[in-house]
């Protein structure tokens, strides 16, 4: 079954990357390069239901992001390869059980480390929406890496009521804008404290830049 849950996620990769050959895309408000030229590190925190726009618009030489050992990781592993995103396989702990969740942050650490950006859908796996979880201040505090709170807006999309999270799939010809927010360090912070400046950075930029799915995630994360 994995095995076949796999060469569904080449298929899908594979029609991913012929739909975004058809979009444009735009960034704004770009931290990148200024960290880039000090040979600064860096994470992206995300919402979790933008994480196939993240894919979509990823321009890093390459990248890498925790993803769950479900069967949901089995079919998005592959669709993050041919992103040049290295998928590392865990995810947090539920009831006391670990699922390599903790492994893996240490294998992200070390990624970072040696300057590759880590995506992190703050909210995910399992939400709720837009409520940050500790696994991006642990990886900032670790690896000394600059947070950048970042939502991804695509002008043509596909949103997913039902999905906790409103996930949001690209369509074709359309334009998908990056926007980041202030650059978040974490020395001398408590996690609490980082936890909700990344959390309201998230909040204000989706109000300002796509206010309508704002209200409706709101209202979603609050029946």
């Amino acid at each position: 079954m994995r095995h076949l849950r796999l060469l569904a996620g080449f298929v899908a990769a594979l029609f991913l990357l012929a739909l975004r050959l058809t979009c444009r895309y735009t960034v704004v408000d770009d931290p990148r390069p200024a960290l880039r030229a000090r040979g600064g590190r860096y994470a992206y925190a995300i919402l979790h239901a933008h994480q196939l726009a993240a894919l979509f618009i990823n321009d890093d030489a390459c990248m890498c992001a925790m993803v769950s050992r479900s069967a949901d990781g089995d079919f998005l592993a592959p669709v993050l390869q041919m992103r040049r995103v290295r998928a590392i396989r865990g995810s947090t702990n539920k009831s006391g059980v670990d699922k390599g969740g903790r492994a893996a942050l240490a294998e992200l650490c070390d990624e970072v480390r040696r300057g590759v950006p880590a995506l992190l859908a703050v909210d995910g796996p399992r939400g709720p929406r837009n409520h940050v979880h500790r696994g991006i201040v642990d990886l900032a505090v670790e690896t000394g890496a600059v947070v950048l709170p970042t939502v991804i807006v695509p002008t043509r999309r596909r949103i997913f009521p039902r999905s906790w999270d409103r996930f949001q799939v690209p369509k074709p010809f359309g334009r998908l804008t990056m926007v980041f927010g202030v650059p978040i360090e974490v020395d001398g912070k408590g996690a609490d404290e980082v936890r909700a400046e990344i959390g309201a950075s998230l909040r204000a930029l989706e109000r300002r830049h796509d206010p309508e799915e704002a209200v409706r995630a709101q209202l979603a994360a609050e029946t």
